[in-house]
């Protein structure tokens, strides 16, 4: 757990952030959803399983929802390898071997845009195919703060996703339970807004009835976890609703 001797808590800034959980149907019926662990050098979440995601950046734009859908794009891009667009002539997603995906690298490191590879393939990305289905903010006490929105989005069949081995060194496709198994057994360690979006994804049959019924949601409720604080060290989290949460 983070050491809160070492900084001010009071003072870490939130930043805006997207995520997206990749699902894709499976043949014995009921959906999975793509996960990563982060490396083991990373200040923020070392070694955890989580889904695509990070910061929204300048180039994402002003409108905040716009924003938040575009940096979910390009973090899935980044972090998973799949291009979450369209081609502008037809409408049919992208597909192994289309030359944008060869531009992975480059929007990992900053020397190429979103927006800019798209409209140089003339690609359309999938804002609109995105639901946004949670909200967390990273709880005060942690060296880094994040108000994460996260999406929901059916993976594009025909490309192949993996994890890039900088900021994640593995990854796999799961369904939802098994990987909750998985982290009550300790085998995979997780936050818990991955937690709290395997049990939702968990109950689905298809990727057709999730993304349906995320369509007839209200945007979500932002959750604010409590850290649980002894000796100078943060020793649990605390969600609203559970015990002791009001008293923190």
């Amino acid at each position: 757990m983070s050491d809160q001797r070492s900084f001010d808590p009071t003072t870490v800034p939130v930043k805006p952030a997207a995520t997206v959980m990749l699902i894709r149907d499976t043949s014995a019926g009921g959906v999975e959803v793509f996960m990563l662990r982060r490396t083991l050098a990373a200040v923020f979440g070392s070694g955890m399983y989580v889904f695509p995601g990070g910061k929204v950046e300048g180039a994402d734009g002003d409108d905040i929802d716009r924003a938040h859908r575009l940096a979910a794009i390009r973090e899935c891009f980044e972090e998973a390898g799949v291009l979450l667009a369209t081609a502008a002539a037809t409408g049919e997603h992208i597909a192994d071997g289309h030359p944008a995906l060869a531009h992975r690298d480059a929007i990992h490191d900053g020397t190429a845009e979103l927006l800019a590879l798209c409209a140089e393939h003339d690609l359309v990305p999938t804002i609109e195919e995105l639901a946004w289905v949670s909200h967390w903010i990273t709880p005060v006490g942690e060296p880094r703060r994040f108000d994460t929105r996260f999406y929901l989005a059916p993976a594009p069949p025909e490309q192949t996703s993996v994890h890039d081995d900088n900021e994640t060194i593995a990854s796999f496709w799961t369904r939802p339970a098994e990987a909750l198994e998985r982290q009550a057994a300790g085998e995979l360690t997780m936050m818990p807004p991955t937690i709290k979006n395997l049990q939702f994804l968990a109950g689905f049959a298809s990727v057709a009835e999730a993304m349906a019924h995320a369509a007839t949601m209200p945007p979500p409720d932002c959750i604010l976890p409590k850290v649980v604080v002894r000796d100078g060290q943060i020793r649990g989290v605390l969600l609203p609703g559970e015990p002791g949460y009001d008293d923190l």
